[in-house]
């Protein structure tokens, strides 16, 4: 077959028809048929086609993990530990990023007073330790065995003396003070937590009250509380709250008038009650104890090296087991 030039003429002529149809038919697209419209490339998580991968391949640029520094397990960690009354357990090496035992840690529980490490993390990261706040006549909370710091409508303490007494004395009145003193309401604090928590990757956790008092959809994870809590220690004053064995101050009830405050912490390693295996120093932490969340206890230690690591135990039935199984989960440290 002999092709000339008016054939091949023919064929560009095609060529450039098409192209250009094709060109109008995008165009149209883009435009919304005629209508302006700006198109962008929504950030999703587990798209691979997300602005940063297509800048930045065929740079060969890296994006830096954000587990890089986290401990990190899908499922259960065996150990020697024998945690069995506590619904879940986790035990992290912070230097090395290693989980060294966990049990159910991404089952969701009640975190009790728990929930209160979240409550002060979110209270310094917004808060200013010398702010004043006024309590309102919610912070009068009647429930049978909650823990009070004793505050009345009008009485006015300092962020700092708040936190105190919050994660001492685990002070439902001042949960509630410094929920409405940060963000004018309960509820919104909640939203706050809730918002500050998924930052942290704590995504199978959910606050509504800043307490920890029994509520419906109020849960947290073992894996969660160590995310949060870990978030929360690099705090100089959250540390050094949960390093103290009593405190004592003064503020002012409604008139002015001075009210002695004096707070002893709830953690029986530091009470002196029970004692970590020989290599392991208890720097702090936090209980809780409800009577559906049952007792509840996250930990702060380092080992004789000054390496640090956090400990969680969710919903042992009795005190004194809690903190049987916590010394046995702090004796995997040493192996």
């Amino acid at each position: 077959m002999k092709c000339t030039n008016n054939g091949r003429k023919r064929n560009r002529r095609r060529l450039s028809a098409l192209c250009l149809v094709f060109a109008l038919m995008v165009s149209g697209a883009l435009s919304g048929c005629g209508r302006q419209a700006a198109y962008g490339l929504s950030f999703e998580s587990q798209s691979d086609k997300t602005s940063f991968r297509m800048i930045n391949v065929s740079e060969e640029h890296t994006a830096e993990s954000f587990a890089k520094n986290l401990c990190v397990t899908a499922g259960d960690v065996a150990g020697s530990a024998q945690i069995e009354d506590g619904s879940a357990a986790l035990l992290c090496d912070l230097n090395g990023s290693r989980v060294l035992y966990a049990k159910n840690v991404h089952e969701r529980l009640e975190p009790a007073s728990l929930t209160k490490v979240m409550t002060a993390l979110v209270a310094l990261k917004y808060g200013n330790l010398d702010d004043i706040y006024t309590a309102s006549a919610n912070v009068e909370i009647t429930e049978s065995g909650a823990s009070l710091i004793g505050l009345k409508a009008g009485d006015t303490m300092t962020l700092d003396q708040a936190l105190h007494g919050l994660l001492m004395s685990s002070g439902n009145d001042a949960a509630v003070l410094i929920a409405e003193g940060i963000s004018g309401s309960v509820e919104e604090f909640c939203s706050l937590m809730n918002e500050e928590a998924k930052k942290l990757g704590a995504t199978n956790c959910h606050f509504v009250n800043p307490h920890g008092l029994t509520e419906e959809n109020h849960y947290v994870t073992a894996y969660d509380m160590y995310l949060i809590f870990k978030e929360a220690v690099p705090y100089d004053e959250f540390s050094q709250i949960i390093n103290s064995a009593t405190y004592s101050t003064v503020y002012k009830d409604r008139d002015g008038n001075p009210k002695e405050m004096t707070c002893e912490t709830t953690n029986l390693y530091l009470k002196g009650n029970y004692e970590p295996p020989e290599n392991i120093k208890v720097i702090g932490g936090k209980t809780g104890t409800t009577n559906s969340a049952r007792n509840c206890l996250v930990l702060y230690t380092k080992d004789n090296a000054g390496n640090p690591y956090i400990s969680v135990i969710l919903k042992c039935s009795e005190r004194g087991i809690l903190y049987e199984e916590m010394t046995q989960l702090l004796g995997e440290i040493a192996k």
